[in-house]
């Protein structure tokens, strides 16, 4: 059915230094908030209020933020670059 999860997410905690996400009851992954800053001042409501429409892709709709599950297993990988000044 269109516009349905395919699979789920939740956020299972949060702490001062980020949240954890649980994706399909199997992996638990850690979204810090040094690496993904515009989550660091999100109402908590707005952190658990997460979406997975497809498996490689989470949306925040209150906070209009997609991420690649990819970014967060490896942010090292996903710098964030800002074309302001250049």
């Amino acid at each position: 059915m269109l516009g349905t999860d395919i699979s789920p997410v939740e956020v299972s905690g949060v702490s001062k230094h980020g949240f954890w996400l649980l994706l399909d009851d199997e992996e638990e992954l850690f979204v810090a908030f040094a690496d993904f800053p515009w989550f660091s001042k999100a109402p908590v409501e707005q952190l658990f209020h997460v979406e997975r429409p497809q498996p490689h892709h989470l949306y925040w709709p209150d906070l209009d933020v997609d991420l690649h599950v990819d970014s967060i297993r490896h942010p090292e990988r996903f710098p964030l670059v800002s074309g302001v000044g250049s």
